[in-house]
């Protein structure tokens, strides 16, 4: 009876070891640091700094998140280690239905990427012109280094669907190349670098509200006057071979990092 109790016993902390979420295997700092990265994605976490920026946006591993716009998937990597059940992470990407074969191809790329790896099986991918998810039940819409992209009225459209599909609370995470004040529009599409004052006002426009800035991704040696705009920098180095030291010195770009919610 003693052996019969004692196996019972041990029985029933097995099941609730494995009912219990195993937080501490996935903080932010694992997925951060995790072998699963690719030493590539980590080479730039000294211009990105992802540990201060996603906790400067409150974002926990049992939320519902949205990455907009994830390109080739440098946050993905992290957030997908990181968001864990209950949360979910969908990754709005170039729209399935695009007319443009490059946003095509960076749509297949990604979804290649998320299919054959099972650290993505808690990711699903939507066309970054949907609605995004459900009204108001998601915690965080992210989005780095994408604006410029967008300027003119899909800004507003996915601004609008972002706001909608928010809680009441809601986050959402801006990142982007910061462009000095007074910068036309014009001169952003062209440079890749966008004021805050425009980010501001657009999330304003859309009923975000800001609740705090961060110079976490500032960059002072970043001049904004290169021949071909923000891409003249790491990582892409689009002049190649030309001035290539000087540029790696420069680093990745100046970046403000924003954070509103819905409130």
């Amino acid at each position: 009876m003693k052996n019969y109790r004692t196996y019972t016993y041990l029985s029933f902390l097995n099941i609730i070891f494995f009912m219990t979420p195993f937080t501490s295997a996935h903080s932010l700092e694992d997925a951060i640091n995790s072998q699963d990265r690719s030493p590539k994605n980590v080479a730039r976490d000294q211009y990105r700094n992802p540990y201060k920026t996603l906790s400067f946006f409150e974002i926990k591993q049992d939320m519902k998140v949205v990455e907009l716009s994830p390109g080739s998937g440098w946050y993905t990597e992290i957030l997908a280690n990181y968001i864990h059940s209950p949360g979910i992470l969908t990754a709005a990407h170039f729209d399935k239905n695009s007319d443009r074969d490059f946003y095509i191809r960076m749509r297949n790329n990604f979804e290649k990427k998320i299919n054959e790896n099972p650290m993505y099986k808690n990711v699903s991918i939507v066309d970054l012109s949907s609605k995004l998810a459900d009204k108001e039940t998601l915690d965080a819409v992210l989005t780095f280094r994408n604006l410029h992209n967008w300027i003119g009225p899909q800004i507003d459209i996915i601004f609008s669907n972002a706001h909608k599909a928010l809680k009441k609370g809601g986050v959402l995470g801006v990142v982007e190349h910061r462009a000095d004040p007074g910068t036309s529009l014009e001169e952003m599409k062209k440079t890749g670098y966008v004021t805050e004052a425009y980010a501001i006002e657009t999330a304003k426009k859309h009923g975000f509200t800001l609740v705090s800035k961060s110079e976490i991704n500032a960059n002072p040696k970043d001049t904004k006057n290169y021949p071909r705009g923000v891409w003249t920098l790491p990582p892409v180095l689009r002049l190649k071979e030309q001035d290539k030291e000087k540029y790696l010195n420069i680093g990745e770009s100046d970046r403000m990092t924003l954070l509103f919610k819905k409130l």
